[in-house]
This record gives structure tokens, C-alpha cells and sequence, in this order.
């Protein structure tokens, strides 16, 4: 079979955008007069056209290949590249400044904590600082005191200058000694049992101090009937007790309105003699309390 001679030859170059694919001629058997195609022509010149495109195509994607390929290989460079040497210049690298370190410290600041509170007996312990108003009913207010279970009920109360009047024994002779300047006394009841608390007061600490420590088991304060109170511990036997806190030196005589004297088996009396002796000692820190918070909130 013959082909018909197509026209020049095409100068198309798949490398270059600017050729122009040839157009396929069509072949034409010379001798057939109807014109008719030759198919078998057709047939192999497509399959030429289609075999050039798979190579065109085959080509290209190897060159992707070698290119990713290339990217890959100068990742695994940048990535180890820390013994490797910079291309760029050392100016164009980072200072160590700029890097932050995993060795660096938290910053620190200076501790800092709330002035220690102030001391209650601080401000019981000398008349410089004990400004507070004093007098038997603030220093024991009410009409009763309730203690556990237990209820008195409060009774007369005075206030002594002279604080040797106020007491008996060998309690004046101490409280002159130590120079006292007033003696604050309360009484208390339930039932037949009565209680007198003394509070000593004293310009400072160590008077008090000394007054405690001079006082003995005959060193009592007087008891402080009246206003319903019946007389009592004026010859009979009773229970005293001594102690101070601060600049106040406080006592407790406790009986039987009756007369009656105090044994060992005499446990109410005792129970309220050691409760107003805790009550006196209480109210006396309590009121170093509340000058201590004022002068706190005062600054």
C-alpha cells in the first residue's frame, strides 16, 4: 500500500513552547478514486503520536522525581547541619542572645511577709501602753457569768485606791511594797457559795511580778459583801488563790455565805474559786487584745 506525500517536514519541538505541533496529514490512497481513507494508515499514525506523548510524559516525571529528590536531600542537610559550615555569611546568623536557653533561671523576687503580729501583753504590761478606760464593770461586765455549765451571778463590785484597805494579812504589806495603785474587786454567788476576785494594778510588769511572788497563804484579799451578798470569809476558813499576768496581779477568796468553814470536800468552792480566777485572767488578756487589734488597724 502507498501514502500520499504529506508537506515539509515539521520543525516541532516538545522542548520548545514556541513550535507548533504538526497537524496530521491525512494519507490518501493514490489510487482509489472514491477518496476513501486509508484506516490502517490512520491507525499507526495515531499510535505514533500516542507513544511520543508517553515518553513526553514519562520524561517529565522523572525530572519531578530528581527534583523532590533534591528538596529532600537538602532538608536532611539543614536539618543536621548543625557540624555542617553556613553558606550565608556569620553576620546573617542569629547572636546567642537571640536563642533562648533551656539552662535559663525563673526570675526571682524578694520574699515578702506580713509584720508579725502585735502582742497582746505588750500592751498590758505597762501603764506607757495600758490606755484603755478601767474600771470593775468593764473589766467584768454583765449581770452573770456563765462558766461551762455553771452560773454566777454577779454581785457588788469596788474600786480602791488605796489598795492596802482592800485587803488583809500579809496582802497589804505586799501590794504598799510594790507599789499598787488600785484594786478593782467583784463578787459572785450560786447558791451559798460566793467568790471575790481583787485585781492589782501595778505601773508595771515586774511589780506585778514581784507582788506575786512576795504574796503568801496569808496574803488574801478582803471580801466584798452587800447589795444582797451576805457577809462571808470574815473569820471563817476559805480558799485563796494568787496569780498576775501583765501589769495586774490578781487574787480570789471563796466561801460560804453562812459562815460555814471550807474543807477538802468542799468541791464547789474550790470549782469557783479556779472560775473566777480563769474569768479575771481572761477579761485581763482580752483587753490587751482589743488594744493590740486597734493599734494594728491604726497602722
Amino acid at each position: 500500500m502507498s501514502f500520499g506525500q504529506g508537506g515539509p517536514q515539521s520543525q516541532w519541538d516538545p522542548w520548545t513552547p514556541q513550535s507548533q505541533q504538526p497537524q496530521p496529514q491525512q494519507p490518501w490512497n493514490s489510487g482509489n478514486s472514491d477518496n476513501t481513507p486509508d484506516w490502517a494508515a490512520l491507525a499507526e499514525a495515531s499510535e505514533a503520536r500516542a507513544k511520543r506523548r508517553r515518553l513526553l510524559f514519562i520524561g517529565g516525571g522523572a525530572l519531578a522525581t530528581v527534583a523532590i529528590a533534591s528538596a529532600v536531600a537538602v532538608a536532611v542537610v539543614s536539618a543536621n547541619g548543625s557540624d555542617q559550615a553556613s553558606d550565608g555569611p556569620s553576620s546573617q546568623l542569629p547572636s546567642t542572645a537571640d536563642i533562648p536557653s533551656s539552662t535559663a533561671t525563673e526570675p526571682s523576687f524578694a520574699p515578702t511577709s506580713a509584720p508579725p503580729p502585735l502582742d497582746p501583753k505588750d500592751f498590758v504590761s505597762s501603764v506607757k501602753k495600758d490606755k484603755a478606760p478601767l474600771s470593775p464593770d468593764l473589766l467584768f461586765p454583765g449581770t452573770q457569768l456563765t462558766m461551762g455549765e455553771t452560773v454566777y451571778k454577779k454581785g457588788p463590785t469596788a474600786d480602791t485606791r488605796t489598795c492596802g484597805s482592800a485587803a488583809q494579812g500579809t496582802l497589804p504589806k505586799v501590794l504598799d511594797t510594790n507599789k499598787c495603785t488600785r484594786l478593782l474587786r467583784v463578787t459572785y454567788t450560786k447558791g451559798d457559795t460566793a467568790v471575790t476576785v481583787g485585781v492589782a494594778v501595778f505601773d508595771t510588769e515586774a511589780q506585778a511580778a514581784k507582788a506575786k511572788k512576795d504574796a503568801d497563804k496569808k496574803s488574801i484579799v478582803r471580801s466584798l459583801s452587800g447589795g444582797g451578798v451576805k457577809s462571808f470569809c470574815t473569820g471563817a476558813v476559805c480558799r485563796s488563790t494568787t496569780n498576775s499576768y501583765g501589769r495586774y496581779a490578781y487574787f480570789t477568796v471563796a466561801g460560804f455565805t453562812g459562815g460555814k468553814d471550807v474543807t477538802e470536800k468542799s468541791t464547789g468552792v474550790f470549782r469557783a474559786g479556779d472560775d473566777l480566777a480563769e474569768f479575771a485572767f481572761r477579761q485581763i488578756r482580752r483587753r490587751g487584745e482589743a488594744q493590740a487589734s486597734a493599734a494594728a488597724e491604726a497602722g
